[in-house]
């Protein structure tokens, strides 16, 4: 129409850009575009097709029956029990590795964010995260059963203390740490890194020293990325077999030392949902296929629910951040009002 203006944006208004056409890009940047479509759409059905294979599998293989009961040699399908040991060690081990690796890795990555010093030391700290980050679990296994036979380590296991391997839920617990703690320390620190300087600045300005602002003012704010760094360590934990294989043992059903109610269980052998998986697996000769099939549903389910967590967690950013942001006012204005120490 004669006499028409364009729209002006009111004052203040941020000016965005009209979007560009992925026709009017170049004929390789298209191609890369299209590849990396196909890729993500191509994961996404690997992993639904093996979610919907252990589904059929699973479910119709899956009882009541099998989670209540322990396991037993049987050449027999139905004479061969369930799979509630392996239950019960499975989470034993990742309750176990999670208790060092947590503590642990937020420790590590809040000295190499907020401090740092001397710099030799974080450097060499730093390489040996991304070493463990790289190193296959079963080096892992190996280096563990030569540290753990060791006769002055003989109190977390019965074998080391007659000279033989150091198998024990102990044993298995504190290997697995090592592969949980890359991840917990690398999302701690990510978390860390992305906290506005003004945080920190606010609580030196009132006299609180770095210790005590990264222990009541940073780290409470952050608590989400930590919740869930510890929940993909969880599942990086449940999800090994080289390790349980070799420091825990291979027999079918938990096997206390002694008889302490706990520390007994815990420098006993046993087995996990993996261990149980692999044994009875087409490739094992616990000659259970469809036992198998049912506990390496049980397994995603758990895996699965753990990512599902960790997303939840990490999803509900805004509302974690908000309430970090809500924690970190309240904890600077006791400060101020003298309501905390250093």
């Amino acid at each position: 129409m004669a006499g028409a203006t364009a729209p002006v944006s009111p004052p203040g208004a941020a000016i965005r850009p009209p979007r560009e056409r992925v026709s009017s890009w170049p004929l390789v940047d298209r191609i890369f575009y299209g590849l990396c479509w196909a890729t993500g759409i191509g994961l996404c059905l690997i992993a639904v097709w093996i979610v919907l294979f252990m589904l059929s599998k699973g479910i119709s293989n899956l009882s009541l029956h099998l989670l209540v009961t322990s396991p037993a040699a049987s050449l027999h399908q139905t004479q061969s029990g369930g799979f509630k040991d392996p239950l019960i060690g499975t989470f034993i081990v990742a309750a176990i590795g999670i208790v060092i690796a947590a503590p642990l890795g937020v420790a590590i990555a809040a000295w190499l964010v907020e401090f740092g010093r001397p710099a030799w030391l974080a450097r060499a700290v730093e390489s040996s995260i991304e070493m463990l980050a790289g190193t296959p679990s079963v080096v892992l296994a190996l280096f563990a059963l030569i540290i753990f036979s060791q006769g002055f380590l003989s109190f977390l296991s019965q074998g080391a203390a007659h000279g033989a391997l150091g198998l024990s839920f102990f044993n298995a617990g504190i290997t697995m740490s090592l592969l949980a703690l890359p991840l917990i320390v690398a999302v701690t620190r990510e978390a860390l890194q992305q906290l506005p300087a003004r945080m920190r600045e606010a609580s030196l300005a009132l006299g609180k020293t770095r210790a005590t602002t990264t222990r009541h003012v940073l780290l409470p704010a952050i608590r989400p990325s930590i919740a869930s760094g510890v929940v993909l360590g969880m599942g990086r934990i449940i999800g090994d077999t080289a390790i349980i294989t070799l420091v825990l043992g291979v027999s079918l059903t938990n096997e206390p030392v002694g008889h302490t109610p706990v520390v007994g269980y815990l420098r006993g052998t046993g087995s996990t949902l993996t261990s149980y998986i692999y044994n009875n697996s087409p490739a094992g000769d616990g000659n259970s296929h469809e036992k198998a099939y049912a506990a390496a549903f049980v397994l995603l389910m758990i895996v699965l629910a753990l990512n599902a967590l960790a997303t939840r967690l990490a999803g509900g950013g805004q509302a974690g951040t908000d309430n970090g942001r809500r924690r970190v006012r309240n904890t600077l204005l006791a400060y101020a009002r003298g309501g905390a120490t250093s």
